[in-house]
């Protein structure tokens, strides 16, 4: 099945209500402990979190690892609202900061991030190289670089089964989301190409679910 582009950016209010509400905590907390088996459970420094959203994954990476500083950027001002709301009740707002922006025009410092890390964003984006050239000009040298997305099932029909075996009680906006973020995914032999052609060729990638890959590795 060849890609479906989705919107890039999710700027409507529900969806970014439906989105904080809802429980992701299995593959969000997947995310953070496939980061601490690739890299270890030590780690201090500054931390870019690219599309992130309502800032759930800041918060676990936070957590667990407490000698980080994160800036999360992402270009939804409806996503970041829940996202700083979430800052607040956890207490986190000295070590998280939220910014708005859209790669590649947003205004990150060059060569400052120890750690790159990245969930559900490559799929969103027309031109994939433009998060992976985003990542080189802002993480320092042997900066951690950790990506997980959306695995593009080999037929829309695949895609509805996935949808109704993890999303079935989910809400429409949801689910629908999820079909379509699906169908805009990569497939492993793409990300391949895409990682050659930036000069990340020695990233490696990961199948980790049925529909989840990783991408990671060190600059």
């Amino acid at each position: 099945m060849e890609r479906i582009l989705e919107p890039e950016l999710m700027l409507d209010e529900e969806q970014a209500k439906a989105y904080a509400l809802a429980d992701f905590s299995a593959p969000h907390q997947m995310f953070v402990d496939l980061f601490r088996k690739k890299f270890g459970p030590e780690f201090a420094g500054t931390v870019l979190d690219l599309g992130c959203g309502p800032a759930d994954i800041s918060v676990r990476f936070a957590k667990a690892y407490p000698e980080c500083t994160i800036i999360g950027l992402d270009g939804s001002p409806a996503m970041l609202k829940y996202g700083q709301m979430r800052l607040e009740k956890e207490g986190l707002t000295k070590r998280i900061k939220l910014i708005l922006g859209k790669i590649p025009e947003a205004d990150l410092p060059e060569k400052s991030f120890d750690a790159v890390i990245v969930n559900s964003l490559l799929h969103h984006l027309p031109e994939p190289l433009v998060m992976w050239e985003t990542i080189k000009k802002v993480a320092k040298p042997k900066a951690y670089v950790f990506v997980m997305d959306l695995l593009r099932p080999e037929s829309q029909e695949a895609a509805k089964e996935i949808v109704e075996k993890y999303a079935a009680d989910e809400p429409e906006v949801l689910k629908r989301d999820f079909y379509h973020s699906l169908l805009a995914g990569f497939r492993p032999e793409e990300i391949k190409i895409q990682l050659e052609q930036a000069g990340l060729a020695h990233f490696a990638i990961e199948i980790v679910t049925d529909r989840h890959f990783i991408v990671y590795g060190r600059l």
